[in-house]
């Protein structure tokens, strides 16, 4: 039997995050996956602002930008003609340091996450699956089968489930998995085209019966299509490239020279009921599911991982109480929950069969589109949703006060100018003051082993909605667990205090 901290189950993007922020803390992990090797399809594409934001803390945003292929701009196009352009780039600029969406195949993406594992001593070992667990007090004792037929008992502190939307570990739980599946059936496919479509953009196209999306991939000539099968195909077990209809294609005036990879899917839309029982943990699409709209799934099991990685490495540390786990699903399962809901609602419209359905998707939406998006408002409030920064945990029980207009629980605002999410590397506690701090509050951060930055006050901190001179206490994901605006250091001491938390240097 070995003994490790955690046992990861499932080595996709959320299972090889987590794996990497633990093994960046010094936590002893194991990482196993079913699959004898790495997916070698592209599955999901889009990298959100924040999942780049995040993989800044890693040290891994510019070799995932520079596998990647980031694009600034949308565009609809409705029964063959082209009705709206956006440029994503302007929407996203001062708010992020990314402000744009980048496409990475799921295969390279993973590719690159386990590469960039090896120099932190960890393998995914491959062929592994998890029979069953069984939990005791303090740790989890998990049986799995390996490559050559042999079963191992494998005990850890704690168990992840990131193995998927059939998770066994869910499964083992005893979670529900509540929800449905859309009436069509979508096809997925990596092609090499030419075409007015053919410029290293977003297009999304609606017609009758049809729903096509065109994302760029890094190469000449390249993209990833997504779309629905022609229904009476549907029907069929294994339909093919032959059953995308020609009509929309032709249309659009997109020739499709070479079909690289082809697949099809049905598309469901689930959350569980819960993402912990004891020491196991649900994350990514063990936990949720849901369309593609807006390209949001990856990038929320990513976001799961980073939650769930920094809590579980302050407790096995010792830096903080067990009760700090308590919070990772009530911050999570709202977010799914919402994320669900509204990528549904988007989707339905633009998939649906139906008279209201295609009303809304051939004569309100080409109206539509264009009007909204003059608006300098509502292109930055797009950007903020689809690019995950607008994720908040206001309701946590880590999130306290309010200075300027940043409360506790929201995202850390960029302030360009001072690039103060260059501290957030260090991937711990920390207080951030723009503007002056008093020399008491620098004695109580030392005192409890949290590092103060204190930046210089600016234009762009303003901007940002921090105000002078006010504390706020940063957590290790870059979230504002504590915003004060009297910059008070006996608050700051009595929030440690009462969560039970310690500073890195305590």
């Amino acid at each position: 039997m070995t003994t490790e901290n955690v046992l990861i189950a499932g080595a996709g993007p959320t299972g090889l995050v987590l794996a990497h922020w633990l093994a960046r803390a010094g936590v002893r992990l194991r990482l196993i996956d079913k699959a004898a090797e790495p997916g070698t399809t592209s599955r999901a594409l889009g990298v959100q602002a924040r999942t780049l934001e995040l993989y800044r803390q890693l040290g891994l945003d510019e070799v995932a930008v520079s596998a990647g292929t980031p694009f600034k701009g949308i565009n609809l196009w409705v029964r063959g003609q082209h009705v709206g352009h956006v440029e994503i780039g302007d929407m996203g600029v001062g708010l992020s340091p990314y402000p744009y969406m980048l496409t990475l195949p799921q295969d390279l993406h993973e590719r690159l996450l386990i590469d960039q594992l090896r120099p932190l001593g960890v393998e995914v070992e491959r062929g592994v699956d998890l029979l069953g667990y069984e939990e005791t007090a303090d740790r989890v004792r998990a049986r799995v089968r390996r490559p050559d037929g042999s079963e191992e008992e494998i005990e850890a502190a704690y168990l992840a489930g990131c193995d998927g939307a059939r998770s066994k570990v869910r499964h083992a739980m005893g979670a529900t998995f509540e929800g449905g599946t859309y009436e069509r059936m979508f096809y997925v496919a990596d092609v090499e085209m030419h075409g007015p479509m053919d410029n290293h953009e977003l297009h999304v196209a609606l017609d009758e019966a049809d729903l096509i999306a065109v994302f760029p991939m890094k190469g000449d000539h390249k993209a990833r299509l997504i779309g629905t099968v022609r229904q009476e195909a549907g029907e069929r077990p294994d339909p093919t490239w032959e059953d995308v209809s020609p009509s929309v294609l032709e249309r659009l005036r997109l020739t499709v020279d070479r079909v690289n990879w082809f697949s099809t899917y049905r598309v469901h839309h689930r959350v569980t009921d819960r993402f912990r029982k004891g020491r196991v943990f649900l994350a990514g699409d063990a936990a949720h599911i849901h369309s593609p709209a807006g390209g949001q799934g990856m990038n929320t099991g990513i976001g799961d991982a980073v939650n769930l990685a920094w809590k579980l490495a302050e407790v096995i540390a010792g830096r903080a109480a067990t009760s700090l786990l308590d919070t990772y699903e009530p911050e999570r399962i709202a977010f799914a929950r919402r994320l669900v809901a509204t990528t549904d609602f988007a989707f339905s419209f633009a998939s649906r069969s139906g008279p209201l359905a295609r009303r809304i998707r051939l004569q309100v939406a080409p109206r539509l589109f264009p009007l909204l998006f003059r608006s300098e408002s509502v292109r930055r409030l797009v950007f903020l949703t689809v690019s995950q920064t607008r994720i908040r945990y206001r309701q946590s029980a880590l999130s306290e006060g309010r200075a300027g207009a940043v409360h506790g629980g929201d995202r850390l605002p960029w302030a360009a100018a001072l690039d103060n999410f260059r501290p957030l590397t260090s991937r711990s506690w920390q207080v951030h003051v723009y503007g002056d701090a008093a020399p008491a509050l620098a004695g109580r951060c030392a005192a409890l082993g949290v590092p103060l930055h204190r930046f210089d006050w600016h234009p762009d901190a303003d901007r940002a909605g921090l105000r002078r001179s006010a504390l706020y206490l940063v957590r290790p994901d870059g979230y504002v667990a504590l915003a004060d605006a009297e910059a008070s250091a006996a608050r700051l001491e009595r929030y440690f205090s009462e969560r039970g938390l310690a500073g890195r240097g305590s």
